[in-house]
C-alpha cells in the first residue's frame, strides 16, 4: 500500500477515522494535503478488505465489526493459523525458532512496561514469522488484514479482560511446542490461544454468554483441529 493508503489504515487502526462515521473522499484529501484520486484509489483497496464502504453520493463508511464479523475472521485465522504452525515446525530453520523467543521477550518487556502498543507489535511479529515459515507469505499478508479488521474498532482484550502478561503467557506454549519439534503440539497451541482471544473478544464486546461462546469455539475449534 502507498504513503496515502498507510496513513488512511492507521487513522482507522488508531480510532482517528472512527467507526461508523462518514467522511468524505474530499475532506479527506484536505487532510492529507494531496488530490482526491489517490485517496479514492486507497480507500477502495481498504474497502477490498472489509475495513470501510463507499456510500453512492455520501461518502465513505468506517465500518463497525459485529459479532457476526469476529466469528467469522477468528474462524478463518483458526483454519489457517492452526494448519500453518503444524507446518511450520519442520520448515522452520533455528534463526526463525530464535527470532520467536526475541518477540516474545519483546512481549514480555512490553508487558512489564505497560506498553500495549509495543506488545502487539512483537505479538505480530511472532504470528507472522510462523505463517511466512510455512511456506506462504500471501498467507501472512492475509492474517495480518484480518488482525487489522478487528482492530479497526478499536478492540482489544488488553486491560479489559486480560492483562498484558496474560497475552504475552498464551504465547509461551506455542513456542515450546515449536523448540521440541512437536508438530501437533504446535498447532494445537496455536488453536487454544486464537480461541481464547475469540472467546474473551466475545463475551467483552457482544455479551455473548458462555454457554453460546463455547458452542462456537467447539465447532470452529473441532474444524480447525482437522485441518
Amino acid at each position: 500500500m502507498n504513503k496515502v493508503g498507510d496513513a488512511l489504515r492507521s487513522a482507522i487502526l488508531s480510532g482517528e477515522l472512527v467507526a461508523g462515521q462518514l467522511y468524505s473522499v474530499q475532506d479527506l484529501a484536505d487532510v492529507l494535503g494531496v488530490s482526491r484520486t489517490p485517496v479514492r484509489e486507497a480507500l477502495i483497496r481498504l474497502a477490498s478488505t472489509g475495513m470501510v464502504r463507499f456510500e453512492r453520493n455520501r461518502g465513505v463508511r468506517i465500518l463497525r465489526n459485529t459479532a457476526e464479523d469476529l466469528e467469522e475472521i477468528f474462524e478463518l485465522r483458526l483454519l489457517l493459523e492452526v494448519p500453518a504452525a503444524r507446518q511450520a515446525v519442520a520448515r522452520m530453520a533455528d534463526d526463525d525458532v530464535a527470532e520467536l523467543r526475541r518477540c516474545l521477550d519483546g512481549m514480555n518487556d512490553a508487558a512489564a512496561a505497560g506498553d500495549e502498543a509495543r506488545l502487539m507489535e512483537s505479538d505480530r511479529r511472532f504470528h507472522t514469522i510462523i505463517l511466512e515459515a510455512a511456506g506462504n507469505r500471501r498467507l501472512a499478508a492475509f492474517v495480518d488484514s484480518l488482525r487489522d479488521l478487528v482492530q479497526t474498532r478499536g478492540v482489544s482484550t488488553a486491560g479489559t479482560s486480560r492483562t498484558l502478561r496474560d497475552i504475552a503467557d498464551e504465547h509461551v506454549p506455542v513456542l515450546e511446542r515449536i523448540e521440541a519439534r512437536d508438530a501437533d503440539g504446535a498447532a494445537g497451541a496455536m488453536r487454544s490461544h486464537v480461541l481464547q482471544t475469540a472467546a474473551l473478544l466475545l463475551k467483552q464486546e457482544f455479551g455473548a454468554g458462555a454457554d453460546a461462546v463455547d458452542a462456537w469455539s467447539a465447532e470452529v475449534g473441532g474444524a480447525a483441529g482437522r485441518g
